[in-house]
């Protein structure tokens, strides 16, 4: 039987750290394992990427893609997740459902700029949920449920037609 007082790590298990610089008796005294002057040999060197005054790799490759600063952030919420949460009974169905009960329930961990609802699953509960938006078969699956869903996102301005000349 083992005593708490033996326990102890495989033989090997843990590598000592190299201590550089410590005299000539180390082994890795004076330079320090470093060679001879040159660049690389002095502090506060990084030349990572560099190479050697050739245009580096990653400015030689295009530039990809575009993030938008403006884009809103959504906690994403499937209906398979919320049934989860109902079955469970952290989610009451009968009880408006909204970002903050969600989070309550433990099903999103922080509502960002707002919830969107997604239609992954089945939804089997009737259920009054209140979101930022709403895919279209989340709006449908919610509404043949016999629930009621509400966005509080502001509707999209129509695109502009262009002036008949």
């Amino acid at each position: 039987m083992i005593k708490l007082n033996e326990i102890r790590d495989n033989e090997g298990a843990h590598k000592k750290r190299m201590r550089v610089g410590r005299g000539p008796g180390s082994g890795k005294g004076k330079t320090a394992g470093r060679g001879v002057k040159g660049q690389k040999s002095r502090s506060g060197v990084a030349l990572i990427g560099f190479e050697g005054g050739q245009m580096p790799l990653y400015m030689r490759m295009p530039k990809r893609g575009f993030n938008n600063p403006f884009a809103k952030k959504l906690a994403e919420v499937n209906f398979w997740r919320i049934e989860q949460a109902i079955e469970a009974k952290k989610l009451d169905p009968k009880k408006p459902i909204d970002a903050a009960a969600l989070i309550a329930a433990g099903v999103i961990r922080r509502e960002k700029d707002g919830v969107r609802l997604l239609g992954e699953g089945e939804l089997k509960s009737k259920i009054d949920i209140t979101v930022y938006s709403a895919s279209r078969s989340a709006v449908a699956a919610v509404e043949k449920a016999g629930g009621k869903l509400t966005t509080t996102a502001k509707p999209k301005a129509p695109a502009k037609e262009a002036p008949e000349a």
